[in-house]
């Protein structure tokens, strides 16, 4: 399903997906750990890469890809994986279960959404 509108909300960080009328917003940091490149989800079932890290990531800018898909790039060099509109409107339907499933995970690796950006102090 084709979105009747986007819009990147910058202030929000989000990127705002209307369908039938219904506004839908994905984070930024959402659309980074699920994206659908091969980075993130492997070359088959079970060699997932669990980002994490990645709470305060950014979009740096968002291009169609032909009349079927977005392709986003995020100021932490990701830029591959093209978002077609039905992996984003499955994204918008079924965020809160996608996001719980995310968390769940990290919470089991051990892992954190915060930068693991080490701030040196001085002595």
């Amino acid at each position: 399903m084709i979105p009747e509108a986007i819009k990147v909300k910058k202030s929000s960080r989000c990127v705002a997906l209307t369908y039938a009328g219904v506004e839908y917003q994905l984070s930024f940091e959402m659309l980074r750990v699920l994206s659908p490149s091969a980075e993130v989800r492997g070359h088959g079932v079970g060699n997932e890469v669990l980002q994490f890290g990645k709470k305060d990531v950014g979009l740096l800018s968002m291009e169609p890809a032909g009349n079927y898909a977005l392709k986003l790039n995020f100021d932490d060099g990701h830029d591959s994986g093209l978002y077609d509109w039905k992996y984003l409107h499955h994204l918008c339907l079924n965020q809160d279960a996608l996001w719980q499933d995310y968390l769940d995970r990290l919470e089991a690796a051990g892992k954190s959404r915060e930068s693991s950006q080490i701030n040196f102090k001085a002595l």
